[in-house]
């Protein structure tokens, strides 16, 4: 599923313009990255596609998936809340049985979302006991496994050296899933498919 963005722009009241004038495509199935400063609107231009928020200027189309009334969009947050009694595999499963799936069904499923992003031997250990990086790729995993053809990522690898970073954005990468990432980390934007730099949307005036 790919992203319009068409001359979009937006501020906060009484605050200046974060970004003016950005036009781009997010493309069915590819890797985006944002970039830019601290400050730039990284997280808020997700908002925006994620239709959390309106943008003062321009438009975005999300495309509904073919007989669904809303896209399906997943997203996954730089801090990694969890269910801090529940175990990590617990955390997969979850959106699996809300998608109609058998406790066998979504176990196995879950394990091979676990498997795939080094987690096979933590299935069972508690979010509490996992470290930061660990419950960051646990909650990636559950985010594939709602299904999403929109996976919206901020700051994914903010708790990962960097081999582990390099394998976890080729686990990202799951047939008919388009993902967009908000990053300061130069690793992550030189795998993906296409990069938006804030920092060439800021407004003149600002």
């Amino acid at each position: 599923m790919s992203v319009e963005l068409d001359n979009v722009g937006h501020k906060f009241a009484a605050t200046p313009w974060l970004f003016r004038h950005l036009s781009a495509r997010c493309e069915d199935g590819a890797l985006t990255a944002i970039i830019g400063p601290s400050g730039s609107g990284k997280s808020t231009l997700l908002s925006l596609i994620a239709g959390w928020e309106t943008s003062i200027e321009g438009t975005i189309i999300v495309p509904h998936p073919a007989g669904s009334q809303s896209p399906r969009i997943a997203w996954v947050f730089q801090n990694p809340f969890g269910v801090r009694a529940r175990s990590a595999i617990d955390h997969v499963t979850l959106p699996l049985l809300a998608r109609g799936m058998s406790r066998a069904q979504a176990d196995v499923e879950a394990n091979r979302l676990l498997d795939a992003f080094n987690l096979a031997h933590l299935a069972e250990r508690s979010f509490r006991d996992l470290s930061g990086g660990e419950a960051q790729r646990v909650l990636l995993a559950r985010g594939l496994a709602c299904a999403p053809t929109l996976l919206l990522v901020d700051e994914p690898t903010a708790q990962l050296d960097q081999s582990t970073a390099r394998d976890t954005l080729g686990s990202l990468r799951e047939d008919g899933v388009s993902v967009v990432i908000a990053t300061h980390d130069p690793s992550i934007r030189a795998q993906c498919d296409a990069v938006i730099d804030l920092a060439l949307f800021q407004d003149e005036e600002k």
